[in-house]
């Protein structure tokens, strides 16, 4: 018998398929328990519609997870850890952590399951991948350092966002005064 399953079944087939399979087992367990519906023309029609709609929401799912690897790509984050003179660290820095911190500086909460699972166990500069399943595969900078070097690091790390503020002020309280000059 032809069924269209409505939901994942182990061995046969993924929700929306449609699949040929015993008709004591479409009859007996894939219809009751609402796995499964008889492939009849009007269930056919009423699939395509399914299938049109799923894939809308694929493809919006998709520009909202471009959107989202644009949002964190190249995404810097500072980590103060103890570690030997050598710089290996005592400890690592974790996915979970990489989560948080991530979350922390730009707002978007990503699963810790969808960071690289690479070990970070050196202090310096790492490049960490995220898998969010589209074609924009973002990478994050982990960076780490010393714990006595944190908070110098972290002061630097913010010196040039101050400093541009600024000076972008400045052009703009310069421009003004060009076009009156010029009139």
């Amino acid at each position: 018998m032809k069924v269209i399953l409505l939901a994942d079944v182990y061995k046969h087939g993924v929700a929306g398929e449609i699949v040929d399979v015993a008709d004591g087992f479409a009859r007996n367990w894939l219809i009751p328990k609402r796995l499964a519906t008889k492939a009849t023309p009007e269930a056919l029609k009423q699939q395509e519609s399914l299938r049109a709609e799923s894939a809308a929401r694929k493809a919006a799912l998709d520009d909202r997870l471009n959107d989202l690897a644009r949002q964190i790509d190249g995404v810097e984050l500072l980590f103060g850890r103890r570690a030997s003179p050598t710089g290996k660290l005592f400890g690592s820095v974790t996915t979970s952590e990489i989560a948080e911190a991530l979350n922390a500086k730009t707002g978007i909460d990503i699963n810790r399951r969808r960071i690289s699972q690479t070990q970070l166990r050196e202090t310096g500069v790492h490049e960490v991948a995220v898998r969010l399943g589209t074609e924009i595969s973002p990478v994050l900078k982990v960076r780490i350092v010393r714990e006595e070097e944190y908070a110098a690091a972290l002061a630097a790390q913010n010196a040039p966002a101050a400093e541009a503020a600024p000076a972008v002020e400045a052009e703009a309280a310069a421009e003004p005064a060009v076009e009156a000059a010029s009139e």
